[in-house]
C-alpha cells in the first residue's frame, strides 16, 4: 500500500524531497512576515471571487479574514518562522482540519491555480523561492487529496447497506 507522501508524489509530479526543499532556506527570513500576509490575501480574494460556484462553496463557511490568517501563520510556521498557527489553532493536522472539506482533484487543481496566480502577482517573492513554495504546494495539495481518498475509502468500508456488504480495511485491496 502507498503511503499518503508517496500519492502525493504520483498525483502532484512533485517529488517529496523538492516539496521538502522548502526546508533548504528559511523563507520567513528571506520574505518577511508582510510577504505572507500579502500571498494569503492575495490567494484568497481569489478564491472568494472565483467564477466557479461548486469551488466558492468549498470555502462558504469560512471569513475570508480568518482565512487569510490560518493560511498566512501556517506558511510563516512552516517555512522557518514562529509557530504563530500552533500556538492559536494547535497542531496542524492538515488532513483532520480539511475533513469536512471536498478535497478532490479538481478541487486541488483550483486551488493551485490560484495559488500560482497569487505568487505570481506577489511582487516579493523571488523566483527560486517560488518554485519551491509551489513544488511544497502541489505535494500538499495532493497529500490532503490522498487523505480525503482515504476517508473515502473508510466511509465506504463502514457502509452496512444489505446491497453493498460491510468489509473489514484488512479485506480491502489496496
Amino acid at each position: 500500500m502507498q503511503s499518503l507522501q508517496q500519492k502525493a508524489s504520483e498525483y502532484s509530479g512533485v517529488d517529496t524531497n523538492d516539496a521538502l526543499s522548502i526546508d533548504d532556506t528559511n523563507l520567513f527570513e528571506k520574505l518577511g512576515l508582510q510577504t505572507f500576509i500579502d500571498l494569503s490575501t492575495n490567494f484568497y480574494t481569489r478564491v472568494y471571487d472565483d467564477e466557479e460556484e461548486w469551488f466558492r462553496s468549498i470555502f462558504a463557511n469560512s471569513k475570508k479574514e480568518d482565512a487569510i490568517q490560518n493560511q498566512y501563520e501556517f506558511f510563516v510556521q512552516r517555512m522557518g518562522g514562529p509557530s504563530l498557527f500552533s500556538q492559536r489553532r494547535g497542531h496542524p493536522a492538515l488532513i483532520a482540519r480539511h475533513k469536512p472539506f471536498p478535497v478532490t482533484h479538481q478541487a486541488a487543481a483550483r486551488w493551485l491555480h490560484h495559488m500560482q496566480q497569487a505568487l505570481d502577482t506577489t511582487p516579493d517573492i523571488d523566483p527560486d523561492s517560488k518554485t519551491k513554495m509551489m513544488n511544497f504546494f502541489r505535494h500538499t495539495a495532493y497529500f490532503l487529496v490522498a487523505g480525503d481518498e482515504l476517508k473515502t475509502k473508510h466511509q465506504q468500508v463502514t457502509c452496512s447497506c444489505k446491497h453493498h456488504g460491510t468489509k473489514k480495511p484488512s479485506e480491502e485491496s489496496s
